[in-house]
């Protein structure tokens, strides 16, 4: 074949074309040498001389394949309703089929003719460009679908959707229907346009797609009504749900993908959003009851329903927090603060496993349960009382690490302490937490009592991933004195035996930071026992020789020591504090003693030694006749027996009393105004100048993760550092403060 140009016969050349594109758009068999003579028929026409023939070959093109389609329009309507859609889906599969092969055969006119001639959709858009998109010229494929869209759709569309809705209603009847013939008919309504670069799919969301909507919507809400009407809110919840599935599947099995999501929400809001108010009607019973299946079914139904949740989550939040408080308010017996945390626990875990299970985790659900809880454990009977809540927990931390815990294993014992953090992130009040927990990691280091240093440091390493380092800055420090301390001993028992200083007494010190320790400045101080006065003379000088510039402080109260008793038929070793033990090494030199001549001799105050003399009293290892006066005589019971040989008389200082508690918290009153006031200082140094208002949501935001601030609290922290000239009101306004530098 030339490819050069030459004059050709149009009439001759296109009536050859014809017949072959005749087999063609009917799919009909074309030999493989006669497909190659039509494609070179195509090229000489494009390139004909003087004149190319394209435009010509595009109009009769054009002519033919109209004509073709109205011919098969006519078909299509002469077989009746009966069979149209099957004869229509027939017709349009050998057609697409067949323009597909025909945009193959006019390639060459299509690249060289048409697209040269065809405006972009940029250039009809911004180009300023007045031609009518429908005037532009198509490639052939193209063409094709657009003629059969306005030749044999447009003219009977009506009929077509018309039976392809009786057709689908007969399928969600249980009628079985030709599923092939109707993807393929409502599929011919997507691929007609699908050439088109902007809105593809218009044409099948105008003509179907919206006229399928609103049918579908309406048999939606008739079938609703019908349920709601019959069926009790269960049931009406199980088929909704049976019939949402059944109407998605049979979206996919006739609908283009883009209406997927459209059917489903059309049935959703037939079928559940014009119904929330019977449904959410009886979320409340559901919830109640933990009606777990009906529950998960609501939550199904609701959830893709903008704000359909905000009621289910209302009721589970509410009855989440009347379930915690029936189980912390109505504890009480010995074990309060175990009672108290593991019932929370239980409550969190319950309801954990429900959001889970049920709500799939819904982060809304999860919300509520973390403000159920929050209420729950910040519960005040009185608005103005202290919660008990951070006290409660520590005691139960205290309680697990205690030697006293028996039975439990280290597994179970982190499990527990792991637990005990949940119930902390909830605290509002943590810094009265930390004031109560170190006091007790405090008492429970220096007498020796807890089960595990491993556990204490676990716990301690977990509080400080939930505040920061600055939380747990001095219990780290009260680890610290303790590791030092135990080399401080090793190396004054070494000093002492090489320098043969011994005196019989076996001394073990302590040195413990007054910052970092809560030990109160309460300090019992009396006549120490002269038995061990050498030993502690000594060790002073050993820690002066090794630090110049500190001051040893003893606080006896706090030191306890092991007495052996002598006088009894039987031996007994006895642990005891320093205040017992000066009473009783008073006995190694006398028989018998009053009491004015026992406070002489050991300067303890009147009430503490009456309390320490009534203990010894109270296990029969003093007698006395009647009660403690002044004139009352004491004297050791030789008759004393015990069934253990080795006991413990209790150190009262172990426990927290009433005094120490309110102390506590008055202490923690003082630290909250230090807290406030630094943040305040830190605000107004970053800021220089700020509204009284913002500075308030300032602080509070800063203050959060330690407690709630009051915010009468932080104004007189405002006034007090206005006082002491951190701050002062601007001149020409009367809410807002100045940083004085």
């Amino acid at each position: 074949m030339s490819l050069k140009p030459r004059r050709v016969d149009f009439e001759e050349t296109w009536n050859v074309l014809l017949g072959t594109i005749k087999g063609v758009i009917t799919c009909g068999t074309v030999p493989r040498h006669v497909w190659n003579d039509r494609f070179s028929d195509v090229y000489k026409l494009c390139v004909a001389c003087p004149e190319p023939l394209g435009d010509k070959l595009y109009q009769e093109t054009k002519l033919f394949l109209e004509n073709h389609v109205s011919e098969l329009n006519q078909s299509v309507v002469g077989n009746g309703d009966e069979s149209l859609l099957s004869i229509y889906h027939k017709n349009w599969e050998e057609y697409s089929r067949g323009s597909s092969y025909l945009n193959q055969l006019y390639g060459y006119l299509n690249t060289t003719f048409i697209k040269k001639q065809k405006h972009s959709e940029a250039d009809l858009n911004y180009g300023g460009f007045t031609v009518d998109p429908v005037d532009q010229m198509l490639e052939i494929g193209e063409l094709a679908l657009d003629i059969w869209k306005r030749v044999m759709i447009e003219p009977i569309k009506s009929q077509l959707i018309s039976l392809i809705l009786q057709e689908v209603k007969r399928d969600r009847k249980g009628v079985s229907v030709n599923q092939t013939v109707i993807h393929g008919v409502i599929n011919s309504f997507v691929n007609v346009e699908e050439y088109k670069r902007k809105n593809p799919m218009q044409y099948y969301e105008t003509a179907f797609e919206a006229p399928f909507l609103q049918e579908t919507g309406e048999y939606y809400k008739q079938e609703a009504q019908q349920l709601k009407d019959e069926c009790s809110c269960s049931e009406y919840m199980e088929k909704i749900i049976q019939k949402l599935d059944t109407e998605d599947f049979r979206s996919r099995k006739f609908l283009h993908p883009s209406s997927y999501t459209k059917v489903t929400q059309e049935c959703q809001q037939r079928a559940v959003a014009d119904h929330l108010q019977f449904l959410h009607g009886e979320c409340r019973e559901m919830v109640q009851n933990e009606k777990r299946k009906d529950l998960t079914n609501m939550y199904m139904l609701l959830r893709p329903i903008q704000s359909g949740l905000g009621v289910l989550v209302e009721q589970v939040e509410e009855f989440i927090k009347q379930t915690g408080l029936d189980a912390v308010l109505n504890v009480k017996g010995d074990n309060i603060p175990s009672q108290f945390v593991e019932s929370m626990l239980e409550v969190h875990n319950r309801y954990k496993d429900m959001i889970k299970n049920v709500f799939n985790g819904d982060q809304q659900f999860v919300g509520a349960l973390d403000k159920a809880c929050a209420h729950v454990i910040n519960y005040r009977l009185n608005p103005k009382s202290v919660c008990k809540s951070p006290e409660l927990l520590s005691k139960y931390c205290d309680s697990l690490l205690r030697k006293s815990s028996k039975g439990i294993s280290e597994t179970e014992l982190d499990d527990k302490l792991a637990s005990s953090i949940t119930i902390f992130k909830y605290l509002d009040d943590k810094d009265i937490f930390q004031r109560f927990y170190s006091r007790m990691l405090a008492k429970r280091l220096i007498y020796g009592l807890s089960t595990s240093m491993d556990a204490e440091e676990s716990l301690i390493n977990r509080l400080k991933q939930a505040c920061g380092y600055e939380f747990t800055n001095k219990l780290h420090r009260m680890f610290t004195d303790m590791s030092i301390s135990m080399e401080l001993s090793s190396q004054f028992h070494d000093v002492v035996k090489r320098d043969n200083l011994h005196t019989g007494v076996n001394l073990n010190i302590l040195i413990l930071q007054a910052g970092a320790w809560p030990l109160g400045q309460n300090i019992l101080t009396f006549h120490f026992p002269s038995e061990l006065e050498k030993s502690i003379k000594r060790f002073e000088g050993f820690y002066n020789s090794k630090f110049s510039g500190r001051k040893l402080s003893w606080m006896h109260n706090f030191c306890t020591g092991d007495l052996k008793f002598n006088f009894t038929k039987k031996t007994y070793f006895v642990t005891m504090g320093t205040a017992h033990m000066a009473i009783l090494l008073i006995y190694n030199n006398r028989n018998v003693l009053s009491f004015k001549e026992m406070q002489l001799m050991t300067n303890i105050p009147e009430k503490e030694l009456t309390k320490f003399l009534q203990s010894l009293i109270d296990i029969k290892i003093l007698t006395t006749q009647g009660s403690i006066e002044d004139e009352s005589t004491f004297r050791l019971n030789p008759d004393y027996s015990n069934k253990r040989t080795k006991f413990k008389i209790s150190v009262a200082t172990q426990k927290d009393s009433p005094y120490e508690v309110e102390m506590t918290h008055q202490t923690v009153d003082e630290d909250r105004k230090m807290y406030l006031q630094a943040a305040i200082v830190r605000v107004m140094k970053s800021r220089k100048v700020l509204k009284h208002t913002l500075l308030i949501n300032e602080v509070i935001s800063q203050s959060n993760s330690r407690f709630t601030p009051n915010i009468s609290m932080i104004k007189k922290c405002i006034e007090t550092l206005i006082d002491k000239q951190y701050l002062e009101r601007t001149a020409n306004s009367t809410d807002e403060y100045s940083y004085v530098a």
